[in-house]
């Protein structure tokens, strides 16, 4: 895709996200009911009316369309481009009143996220970026971690994970674990540089990470599986082992360390964790 290309597709998932934005003034974090999908994840009225505006606002052409609200039309398969989108990232903590979630909006061309945009809608953040024409955060630009130490490094966990006690084993490593909700904020954050790294111990799906990865590595960042490979989208499955993400010189310290800490079960795809994956139609 040229850069001309990507700059309209940055335009329209500006566009997209300010409309979405418009939808979350309607409702008060912490006051929202919710209803729950199989396998206990709550959704509620702003992920239907986000994923909607979404739609219509970026989906064009022959484009493909992957969204966790949206029933799964495999004919996106077929399309080389396609729309990864979740209308909202953290409907946990949306419904708990906790200012950690997002609208995360990725384009993926020929499996690979391409261009990125994240919102969150309670401390009005944007992020924004793409690998042909980098990265901003609030509309300046910014670049991710240079350090290359994990030593006293800021590394963002998650919050469930952190709950089950899955990040026990790091509990005395030498970097700082801030628990953070919403997959796609923390990448956002890891690929502004407010944080060094990010990693998930259990699977994700497609729509929770493909725009956070645009970002990072439009940032100048890495991201990689746990299992330690390149990052495919658009696959018949959505669900991915976990993720890793970071300033681009502590890659091999990363590795090094989840080799280290982390069973193999767990590194491989399919094993480990949630493999809770959608039903096609939930």
């Amino acid at each position: 895709m040229t850069h001309h290309s990507q700059a309209d597709i940055l335009e329209r998932i500006q566009s997209a996200l300010h409309s979405a934005r418009v939808i979350f003034r309607r409702f008060t974090p912490g006051e929202v009911d919710a209803e729950y999908k199989s396998g206990h994840d709550p959704v509620t009225e702003v992920d239907t009316a986000v994923d909607r505006v979404l739609r219509k606002e970026l989906l064009r052409g022959d484009e493909g369309w992957l969204s966790e609200e949206s029933v799964d039309d495999l004919d996106r398969l077929r399309r080389t481009r396609v729309w990864v989108v979740d209308p909202l990232d953290g409907t946990r903590e949306f419904v708990a009143g906790i200012p950690e979630f997002s609208v995360s909006v990725a384009m993926v061309e020929h499996g690979r996220p391409i261009a990125g945009g994240i919102c969150n809608p309670a401390t009005e953040e944007l992020f924004l970026g793409s690998l042909a024409g980098g990265f901003t955060y609030n509309g300046k630009p910014a670049r991710a971690s240079q350090r290359s130490d994990l030593r006293d490094a800021v590394i963002l966990a998650s919050r469930s994970e952190t709950q089950r006690g899955e990040w026990k084993p790091f509990a005395h490593a030498p970097f700082q674990v801030r628990a953070v909700g919403s997959v796609a904020y923390k990448l956002a954050r890891v690929a502004a540089g407010l944080a060094d790294a990010t990693f998930s111990l259990t699977p994700k799906h497609e729509w929770d990470v493909a725009a956070g990865a645009a970002l990072v590595e439009s940032a100048g960042g890495f991201v990689c599986t746990l299992d330690q490979q390149p990052l495919e989208c658009n696959r018949r499955s959505p669900l991915l082992p976990g993720l890793v993400a970071g300033g681009r010189s502590l890659r091999n310290a990363l590795q090094a360390l989840l080799s280290s800490q982390v069973p193999a079960t767990r590194r491989e795809p399919g094993k480990g964790g949630n493999q809770a994956g959608r039903k096609p139609g939930r």
